[in-house]
């Protein structure tokens, strides 16, 4: 993956109730590539990849933003009336994330790269 500069899409959650049926409208609609095993699994297109899961509260498109230090801008956040929805986790060769959600509900995700 390209290097992402403070601020720039780096990641995309789709986190839907049937992943099949995602990979099949998605894969129709915009030529996404189809896994053929059930469950989480990651698509890449040109510039993002898209993490496809199933599972979350709602379904729902999530974008996560690159920062420079995900501790000090998760206490922006809330600092600024939003919400760390999930604390931070680090992935191996993904980098630390979590999610939050803005003063107006709206869920989003932070990403420090590794």
């Amino acid at each position: 993956m390209t290097e992402r500069p403070t601020g720039h899409p780096s990641y995309i959650e789709l986190a839907v109730p049937d992943t099949a049926a995602a990979r099949v409208f998605y894969g129709e609609l915009l030529g996404w590539p189809s896994p053929s095993d059930d469950g989480p699994q990651e698509i890449s297109t040109p510039t993002l990849d898209i993490g496809l899961h199933s599972g979350d509260e709602r379904a729902l498109f999530e974008v996560f933003f690159v920062v420079e230090d995900i501790a000090a801008s998760l206490q922006q956040v809330e600092a600024l009336g939003g919400r760390v929805e999930r604390p931070t986790q680090a992935v191996p060769g993904f980098g630390a994330f979590a999610q939050c959600s803005d003063d107006q509900g709206v869920r989003f995700g932070l990403r420090e790269l590794p």
